[in-house]
């Protein structure tokens, strides 16, 4: 009999052992000091590959399928979620170029790899210890789309991953 059938309805695999009892959780790595919790640091900046990508782009060394790809997800959701920027597509030079930023962390649990708004990510770097974010530009006419920068914000001190919600388990 596998784990998974002998739990209970709403108990989950990662909180019990196969022997019915509780396991103890790990203890929390110690809070590191962060002296600005919305400041970005380990900064990747991705602005000199991108730049050098779109002169061999122009100049014929680079096939627009090779960023002219974008995932049709990332597409929808560049066309419902993302932010207006100042420049055009650098491949077809329409206006509607976009930036989406995606946070990832494991405290955010179930929300990890989802959309957030740039005016949104102060409240989240004062409620978590430590999120990856992601900025990508996407052209939702041409399909264009390029990691422009990473970076991490949070405030240093690990804390527990939230929880799943009822309505996105898996029941049995």
């Amino acid at each position: 009999m596998s784990v998974r059938g002998s739990l209970a309805r709403g108990e989950s695999a990662s909180t019990t052992s196969a022997s019915g009892k509780k396991r103890r959780r790990d203890p929390l790595p110690p809070p590191e000091p962060v002296a600005d919790p919305q400041a970005p640091r380990a900064v990747i900046d991705y602005a000199l590959q991108r730049r050098s990508d779109i002169r061999r782009f122009h100049r014929g060394g680079i096939l627009s399928s090779d960023f002219c790809d974008a995932d049709p997800y990332l597409v929808k959701a560049a066309t419902f979620h993302g932010e207006a920027t100042d420049e055009d597509c650098p491949a077809c030079h329409s206006v509607n170029l976009v930036t989406l930023n995606y946070v990832y962390s494991d405290e955010l649990g179930p929300y990890s790899g989802r959309i957030r708004e740039t005016e949104n990510l102060p409240s989240l770097a004062h409620r978590f210890g430590d999120i990856g974010v992601y900025v990508v530009e996407v052209c939702p006419d041409c399909h264009w789309n390029y990691l422009l920068r990473t970076y991490r914000i949070g405030d240093g001190t690990a804390r527990r991953a939230l929880p799943t919600p009822a309505d996105l388990r898996q029941l049995d």
